[in-house]
């Protein structure tokens, strides 16, 4: 009997052992069902991630599907992620935007321009995320902050790659804005060695604005480029920019400097947004001085009028590449 007891014990603790663990597997298997994302979903996107930027640290929830941008590059960086924003500063240049990017900008709401915001607009568009920039709208950040999370880069010069990985990371897309930057920089490599021996030429770069005249140099947007494929700048400006070195960015310039912009290429932009004949007038007065008709890259025929909306306004990466195409079509492949 002692015996038959304990095997009916035995046997029913085992049955009980086994109960309690097929429930505890069932579960287990709910909880999996639960805490498992749904097909298609994915999974960085309900993930919160923190930007440090130039106005401090801003935690963003999840990656941002309405997003206001306020600089003219951050527009294009978004774009060449395949991110349409909600809202964005009117282009330097067109009516509201540049013609290279109006296609894509189909839909997006005007918010002011970089220089003058409309806070009430960006505010009335309900975005995840601001993007814009300390050297612009350090004065209205904590007003924006106050609609969504906002991060701002540092300043607007020549190096917009650095802006770019930023946008990236605040957009929680860095592996799409590395594939943009592996591409241009194949793009560069590739016109490095199509341009041979053409790197030896000297290329001066002049903009035109309504009674105003610059000679851009290192630290602007086509000065940059030019230094990543490895053309060289005129001796003469070598000098002109010695004044400051810290600084080699422009130089506002009378005609009296017009023997210092003679190179083997001299690239010039005119800024007349509509309207403005002004900037027009400074281009024709200076093309058409006997200074200018008297240099030598004038006299070469090596003188070529661009878009200022390409070579400096525009900024970004968009820009940045069809300014390749015309360095590929007026110094390559001539």
């Amino acid at each position: 009997m002692k015996t038959t007891y304990k095997k009916s014990w035995l046997s029913f603790l085992v049955l009980a052992l086994t109960i309690v663990l097929l429930a505890a597997c069932g579960n287990n298997n709910e909880e999996t069902k639960e805490t498992e994302p749904a097909e298609g979903d994915d999974p960085a996107a309900s993930e919160a991630y923190t930007v440090e930027h130039a106005m401090g640290s801003t935690e963003i929830e999840k990656t941002p599907e309405k997003v206001v941008i306020l600089t003219n590059e951050g527009t294009e960086a978004l774009l060449a992620m395949d991110v349409k924003p909600v809202g964005a500063v009117q282009s330097w240049l067109g009516d509201p935007w540049y013609e290279h990017i109006t296609s894509e900008m189909d839909g997006v709401e005007v918010v002011g321009t970089e220089s003058e915001l409309n806070v009430e607009a960006i505010a009335a568009l309900k975005p995840d995320l601001i993007i814009g920039n300390k050297m612009r709208q350090e004065a209205v950040y904590e007003k924006l902050s106050a609609i969504a999370p906002t991060v701002f880069s540092e300043t607007l010069r020549g190096e917009w790659k650095e802006n770019f990985e930023f946008y990236a990371k605040a957009l929680n897309r860095e592996e799409e804005g590395q594939k943009v930057l592996d591409e241009y920089n194949a793009r560069i490599a590739e016109l490095k060695e199509k341009a041979g021996d053409k790197l030896d030429q000297e290329i001066s770069v002049v903009r035109f604005m309504a009674g105003i005249t610059r000679i851009y140099y290192k630290d602007t947007f086509s000065g940059v480029i030019f230094d990543e494929i490895g053309f060289k700048r005129p001796s003469s400006l070598e000098e002109l920019f010695s004044d400051k070195p810290e600084d080699q960015f422009v130089r506002e310039v009378g005609k009296e400097v017009i023997p210092k912009m003679d190179g083997d290429i001299l690239f010039y932009f005119t800024y007349a947004p509509a309207g403005d004949t002004e900037a027009t007038k400074t281009e024709e007065e200076w093309t058409n001085d006997p200074l200018w008709k008297n240099l030598d890259v004038v006299k070469a025929e090596k003188v070529y009028k661009v878009d200022d909306a390409i070579w400096n306004t525009a900024g970004g990466v968009k820009a940045a590449n069809l300014m390749l195409d015309d360095i590929e079509e007026f110094i390559i492949n001539k």
